[in-house]
């Protein structure tokens, strides 16, 4: 596969892994935890400190876990002014960062480089995060859109890649282009595992709703032709798909078999008389000829059409995202109005708007997914997620990673606001229930959808001013009003709002200086040792257990005490693997991380123990 090269390549391809782990610690003044609750990891997360290493400090805990991914990053214009300065352990990359222009400008002939060693490792730590389900969706532009593709491919893999969406967020062009007034940026969309990739649909429009004119038993349902109309598949390139179809003239049922009552002959012929083929070959059309039915031209042929049904298996009426997005409500322009509204203010230049978000995570997620977003900016992600979650009644969880210094003051405030509601003047509007629908249908169902709307305006009455109802577009929505004098309603939620810690170097157990939390230092060692983030700590006990794997126990004795750790309680005795052993029932692998031991590794291999001495043997055993 043809891979991108880059000045400083080679000194950040593995530099994610050099990254320290550095400890979560939740800053409870700035924290808007649930009413009674003290803030928590387990929340919802926003972190203030430099995204590389926030990344790596959240594999212990959600290594494999986060379901969407949505990063806005720089897109290096030359008008930003961002800075490189990942501390990459070479002297020549040292040496060419200190002799260079940073921040990064327009004048800077190697913005790119450096840009792209910024990425680099922190795509490779969003991939792990990343479960093998999801997917990771990048907003970009004309700048760095190829650049970005390329790596993207690389780390994720060309099989991977499925593809980009152009997003019209400036319906006006911008004026300053001097060219081209660019109208439109990219979203990239990458997944993990292309086999085990989840994107679900979203709504059909008008226009594909009224193409299902027909209704039966089963609901309703278009005609789809079962010939195939690509002059290029014939019965020379495929001629397994190339046989006669026998039709009953009077039940305009089909089969393969020609009888007295299957009598009549169907071919894939086309306008012409040409043969073609079809689209199925005779298995499925063995185990789907109950979809199957013919139709006579005037010409007195036969065709052969498929039932397509909107609801399949009552499943939501969806279809595949399409690649290019004009809808008048993903624009920069409004969402820098929903900011200022939020703040009385312009406070901020370029916020995504709300809608993209909302639409990316109605592809990606489910009602509990965790969405990450580790280019907060103003915090859009969060406003869309509680949005989501308003409008469907889910539990989706976000994650926010900002480096700058406005993090609490714009990032966590904003998302403050929009949970508690703010100073506003004007006309709020609330999406109750929304629904596609073609007019026909909405005819042949009006009693029991007026019936279904009449509960929904019974059950607002009380919170709007005016309930609106529409049929547009495909979509029956009803929308509530109400005037707002003083504030706009929250949409309710709790976060925990966090900094990163020291870096946990497991040499500080030695000094006795900046120890970590048996709680941080368990998910450390648990995800070193295995490779998967630790679901919850144990309680502390005597054996040590704080969790496993299909493959492991991982056992932990520690206390964040330098005379404990020197005395002889710290080490791993005969009394310890005693207790270890007997809470084995399954004889499963046990790794056991402590300062000392004192019996021979092949005491140990009896009981199926392998020993992990603090601070030096703190590492990875996948696969052994």
């Amino acid at each position: 596969m043809p891979t991108l090269d880059f000045k400083g390549k080679q000194f950040v391809y593995s530099h994610h892994l050099s990254v320290p782990f550095r400890e979560i610690k939740v800053i409870p003044e700035k924290s808007l935890p649930e009413e009674g609750k003290k803030p928590s990891l387990d929340n919802n997360l926003i972190i203030h400190g430099d995204n590389l290493e926030a990344l790596k400090a959240l594999l212990p805990t959600h290594a494999g876990k986060v379901d969407c991914i949505f990063i806005d990053p720089p897109y290096n214009t030359g008008n930003e002014g961002w800075c490189y300065n990942d501390n990459v352990r070479s002297p020549l990359m040292q040496e060419w960062l200190k002799k260079s222009a940073n921040p990064v400008d327009g004048e800077d002939m190697e913005r790119h480089d450096k840009w792209l060693c910024m990425m680099w490792p922190r795509l490779q730590l969003l991939k792990e995060l990343l479960s093998d389900t999801g997917a990771i969706f990048m907003t970009i532009d004309d700048h760095e859109a190829n650049r970005l593709e390329a790596i993207g491919e690389e780390i994720f893999g060309s099989e991977n890649n499925l593809g980009r969406i152009v997003v019209r967020l400036n319906p006006k062009g911008r004026h300053l282009d001097q060219f081209l007034a660019k109208t439109h940026e990219y979203v990239l969309v990458f997944t993990k595992n292309i086999q085990l990739a989840q994107l679900s649909g979203v709504d059909k429009d008008e226009d594909m709703l009224s193409d299902y004119d027909k209704e039966d038993e089963n609901g309703l349902y278009r005609h789809i032709e079962l010939r195939n109309r690509n002059s290029a598949f014939n019965p020379d390139t495929r001629p397994k798909l190339y046989y006669p179809i026998y039709v009953n003239p009077e039940t305009k049922r089909v089969s393969l078999k020609k009888d007295d009552e299957f009598c009549d002959e169907a071919l894939p012929l086309d306008g012409s008389g040409s043969p073609t083929c079809w689209t199925w070959g005779k298995v499925k059309f063995e185990q789907e000829n109950h979809l199957l039915v013919a139709s006579k031209t005037r010409e007195g042929h036969w065709r052969v059409f498929r039932k397509d049904y909107l609801n399949k298996d009552g499943s939501e009426v969806k279809t595949k995202p399409k690649t290019i997005w004009l809808d008048p409500d993903l624009n920069m322009d409004e969402s820098r109005k929903v900011v200022s509204r939020i703040f009385g203010k312009n406070i901020f230049d370029f916020p995504k708007p709300v809608p993209l978000v909302e639409k990316i995570l109605q592809m990606a997620t489910s009602k509990n997914s965790i969405v990450l977003d580790s280019f907060a900016g103003s915090g859009t992600t969060a406003h869309a997620v509680l949005s989501s979650n308003d409008k469907d009644n889910g539990n989706r969880k976000f994650i926010l990673i900002e480096c700058e210094n406005y993090a609490d003051e714009l990032t966590a405030e904003r998302v403050r606001r929009v949970m508690n509601g703010y100073p506003y003047q004007g006309t709020e509007k609330k999406e109750l229930y929304s629904e596609s629908i073609t007019w026909s249908r909405f005819q042949k169902k009006q009693p029991k959808i007026i019936e279904e709307i009449s509960n929904i305006e019974a059950q607002n009455q009380s919170n709007f001013d005016k309930i609106n109802k529409s049929l547009k577009d495909g979509q029956l929505i009803v929308t509530g009003e109400r005037k707002v004098e003083k504030t706009a309603a929250g949409l309710g939620g709790s976060f925990a709002y966090c900094s990163l810690g020291e870096p946990i170097r497991v040499e500080s157990l030695l000094s006795g200086s900046g120890m970590p939390s048996f709680e941080s230092l368990s998910r450390y060692v648990f995800y070193t040792a295995t490779g998967k983030s630790l679901q919850e700590v144990a309680k502390v006990s005597a054996d040590g257990f704080i969790g496993e794997t299909d493959l492991f126990r991982v056992h932990l004795f520690y206390r964040p005490e330098a005379d404990w750790l020197r005395s002889n309680e710290a080490a791993l005795n005969a009394e310890k693997i005693a207790a270890i052993t007997s809470n084995n029932p399954t004889k499963k692998r046990t790794i056991v991380f402590a300062v000392a031991k004192f019996m021979s590794q092949k005491e140990l291999t009896e009981h199926r123990i392998e020993f992990c001495q603090l601070p030096y043997a703190i590492h990875r055993i996948m696969g052994a």
